[in-house]
């Protein structure tokens, strides 16, 4: 289980996005105010960061570029969700420092793979 947390100013996708990641097992945060997503960021401490490029107040670049430079974030992994893919929008979210870049509407099956791809590899215990 992965403490991840959401950013995202929709609500019909924030619920759809903390209900995945719930049923896969880990625990969402959800945040609709980009205002207050760094904040929650360092008080959650999130081993995951999902977040809407397109956000009113910080833009999810700002938002990454801000959790790039908190020392106690800098090396959580990121991922954008925004609905508009257009050319240059891969390598300008990827240069604000995230890892994954998935396009709205989701394909449900890829959410699931980035999100998976992003998280730490679970160690197995020692028998």
């Amino acid at each position: 289980m992965a403490r991840i947390l959401v950013v995202e100013d929709n609500a019909l996708n924030i619920k759809l996005f903390c209900d995945l990641l719930s049923a896969h097992g880990h625990e969402a945060r959800p945040v609709t105010d980009s205002r207050v997503a760094l904040e929650t960021a360092r008080e959650f401490q999130p081993e995951l960061v999902i977040t809407d490029i397109q956000l009113p107040y910080v833009s999810g670049l700002d938002l990454i570029r801000q959790i790039r430079a908190e020392p106690s974030l800098a090396e959580v992994p990121i991922m954008a969700v925004t609905a508009y893919a257009g050319n240059g929008d891969d390598d300008r979210i990827r240069a604000a420092g995230a890892q994954a870049y998935v396009s709205k509407p989701i394909s449900v099956a890829r959410f699931v793979a980035e999100v998976s791809a992003l998280l730490p590899k679970e160690v197995p215990a020692a028998v």
